[in-house]
C-alpha cells in the first residue's frame, strides 16, 4: 500500500504528513475533553449551596480540584466574586479567565480546519503536476503512446487527489465534532459564570443578561 501511495509522487509527503498532524491533533483534544468532562448542573448546584452557607473557601476549594476549564472558571467565579472590588472590574476579571480559559479549549482546532481545506488542494496539485508530467513524456515520445501508458502516467496523478480527499474527509468530520465539544464547553461556561454573577450580585449595572460584557467577552475572546 505504502509502494503504491509513493507512486503519486512529491506532493503525497505533505499529504502524508497533513494525515499525521491531524491525528495528533483529534487525538489530543480527544482525550482532553474526555478528561475535562464535568456535570456542571451538579457542581455548579454544590458550590452555590456551600456560598449561600457561608463557605465561599470551600466552594472554591471544591471548584479548584476538578478537572477542566468549567471547573476552573467556577472556582474563579467564587474567589472574584468574593472579594470586595466593583461589579464592572469583577466582570472584566472574569471575563478574561474565561477567554484564556476558551482559547486552551480551541487549541489547534483550527489546524484540524486548515488541514481539511489544504489537503484536497495538495491533490489536486499534485494530480495536475502529474498530468504534465505525463503529457510532456508523451511529447518527448513524439506523440508516439499507447493507451495504456497514457492510462498509467493519468493513475498515478490522480494518487494524489484521492489521498488528499482521503485525508480531508475524516478530518473534516473531526473538526466539526471537536468544535460543537468546544461550544458546549463554552456554553457551560458562560451559564456557570452568570449564575454565580446572579448568586454575587454582580451584575449591578442594570444591563440585559444578553448584553454582558462576559458572554461577549468569552464568545469572541478566542
Amino acid at each position: 500500500m505504502f509502494d503504491f501511495l509513493l507512486k503519486g509522487g512529491f506532493f503525497i509527503w505533505p499529504i502524508l504528513l497533513c494525515s499525521v498532524i491531524a491525528l495528533s491533533v483529534t487525538f489530543e483534544r480527544l482525550y482532553y475533553f474526555k478528561h475535562s468532562a464535568l456535570k456542571a448542573g451538579n457542581v455548579l448546584a454544590r458550590v452555590k449551596k456551600m456560598i449561600l452557607d457561608g463557605k465561599a473557601g470551600q466552594a472554591e476549594k471544591f471548584a479548584k480540584s476538578l478537572p477542566g476549564p468549567v471547573a476552573h472558571i467556577v472556582g474563579f467565579t467564587v474567589h472574584v466574586g468574593s472579594q470586595a472590588q466593583p461589579a464592572q472590574e469583577k466582570e472584566k476579571i472574569i471575563a478574561q479567565a474565561g477567554a484564556n480559559q476558551m482559547r486552551k479549549v480551541s487549541k489547534n482546532l483550527r489546524t484540524l480546519g486548515i488541514i481539511a481545506h489544504i489537503s484536497p488542494l495538495l491533490g489536486l496539485l499534485g494530480t495536475v503536476t502529474g498530468m504534465i508530467a505525463a503529457f510532456m513524456q508523451i511529447e518527448d515520445l513524439g506523440g508516439r503512446v499507447d493507451a495504456s501508458v497514457l492510462a498509467g502516467g493519468i493513475w498515478e496523478a490522480l494518487i494524489t487527489t484521492a489521498a488528499g480527499l482521503a485525508v480531508a474527509v475524516p478530518v473534516m468530520v473531526a473538526y466539526h465534532y471537536l468544535e460543537g465539544q468546544a461550544d458546549e464547553v463554552y456554553a457551560q461556561m458562560k451559564n456557570a459564570a452568570q449564575d454565580l454573577f446572579n448568586l454575587f450580585g454582580i451584575n449591578s449595572s442594570n444591563k440585559p443578561a444578553s448584553d454582558s460584557p462576559v458572554k461577549e467577552d468569552l464568545e469572541y475572546g478566542v
